[in-house]
């Protein structure tokens, strides 16, 4: 038993060390991340793969744990890129709401202020 998991920590170590000596100019990418196409999509998967890392990061990391975690963490920085980019159109709409009032342009503010809720409010509830 105890051959099996230095074979399995070997193995973990194999799986995060060996594609980083493909190349030294470019982080390879070496691990499908789950998709984030939509910011719901993101969210849901930041909270499933948060969830997960947390569970991972509980006692002591072992190599076996560290192959997981860098496996996971593909899904959470597309999820997070994902976030990112939402909250940058978040601003835009934001602005066209706050340009609208100062201008007194009520169907601006009216059709801008509700896109700006409703994604917003994917985020803060």
């Amino acid at each position: 038993m105890k051959k099996l998991s230095v074979i399995s920590a070997a193995l973990a170590l194999v799986l995060v060390a060996a594609p980083t000596f493909a190349s030294d100019d470019k982080r390879p990418d070496h691990f499908k991340a789950k998709k984030s196409e939509t910011l719901q999509q993101a969210l849901d998967n930041m909270r499933e793969y948060n969830k997960k890392l947390e569970e991972l990061m509980h006692g002591e990391l072992t190599p076996q744990k560290m192959a997981e975690i860098h496996q996971l963490t593909y899904t959470l920085e597309e999820a997070l890129q994902k976030l990112d980019d939402e909250v940058d159109n978040l601003q835009d709409v934001l602005e066209e709401v706050h340009l609208g009032s100062e201008h007194m342009d009520f169907g601006k503010v009216k059709s801008n202020g509700k896109k700006y809720l409703e994604n917003s409010g994917k985020i803060v509830k």
